[in-house]
């Protein structure tokens, strides 16, 4: 039988380079997508292929999926991880800021399933994953604009999952809680340039602060935590639909199921510091 071929997007660091590294091990051909080819360099050393791609490019991507089926034959996995937090109230954070958290986090992941998707229907089979987070579950302050992407991103896997499901094709949504890499404190700096003065600095502050704490950054679970989870997602013969895994997700989730909505937010000012 073909090598299977997975492309991951977002596999300079973090999430991303562990599910190309997991999913190399596993046997696939992988093509790691970057918009700087040179922060793969050590995953090219390691058997992945670079692939210079910006999701926001209608024509990077349509050129990066090309280049997989010229190559491979085939696409079996995509895994969309690319994406970043933009944090900040949603009074402060400006339009054309909120339009890039969506065409970064939501619009680039499901133009790449359309890309993909008619490949996987002609093989009669593939996996769709969509990173999404625990944070397209719960609501934190001064996240308005990064959970309604998380949001949306859930919404469309579920949609598209029974649209594929003829086909045989799978599509699988990953939940990651606190993981530990660079987005946290990413995200932190962006929320205190955005909010760190005027109305909202009390809360930018804090909660710019929980997302770089150290005490988060120790109890954070590493990247391969989802790496694993894909791992299995993709060769399982029947994934289930969603993986809620790493630091909080699933006590956060299971919590946000239950609580009313005031109690839940009670509960997060007290987590973040936020005051009342």
């Amino acid at each position: 039988m073909p090598t299977k071929t997975a492309l991951v997007t977002g596999a300079s660091s973090g999430i991303g380079e562990a599910t190309a590294l997991k999913l190399k091990e596993l046997g696939y051909t992988v093509y790691g997508a970057a918009r700087r080819t040179e922060r793969l360099e050590s995953l090219a050393e390691r058997g992945v292929l670079p692939l210079a791609m910006d999701v926001t490019d209608d024509a990077s991507m349509r050129a990066g999926v090309e280049r997989v089926i010229a190559e491979s034959g085939r696409i079996d996995v995509l895994v969309n991880n690319a994406g970043y937090g933009s944090y900040g109230a949603i009074e402060d954070v400006p339009m054309a800021e909120a339009r890039r958290q969506f065409e970064v986090n939501v619009f680039g992941a499901m133009r790449l399933a359309q890309l993909a998707l008619p490949h996987m229907r002609a093989q009669h089979g593939g996996t769709v994953v969509n990173i999404t987070s625990m944070g397209g579950k719960i609501h934190t302050p001064l996240g308005g604009w990064y959970h309604g992407t998380k949001f949306a991103l859930e919404a469309l896997s579920d949609c598209l999952r029974m649209e594929a499901r003829p086909f045989g094709v799978d599509v699988v949504v990953i939940e990651p809680g606190g993981i530990a890499t660079e987005w946290g404190g990413i995200a932190a700096d962006h929320l205190r340039e955005t909010s760190g003065a005027g109305a909202y600095a009390r809360q930018a502050d804090a909660v710019a602060a929980s997302l770089g704490s150290e005490g988060n950054a120790r109890r954070n679970s590493p990247p391969q935590v989802i790496a694993d989870a894909i791992g299995r997602a993709v060769t399982t013969r029947r994934p289930r639909t969603r993986y809620a895994t790493g630091f909080a997700a699933r006590p956060l989730i299971a919590l946000r199921r239950v609580l009313p909505d005031r109690a839940f937010d009670a509960v997060i000012r007290r987590a973040v510091g936020v005051p009342g």
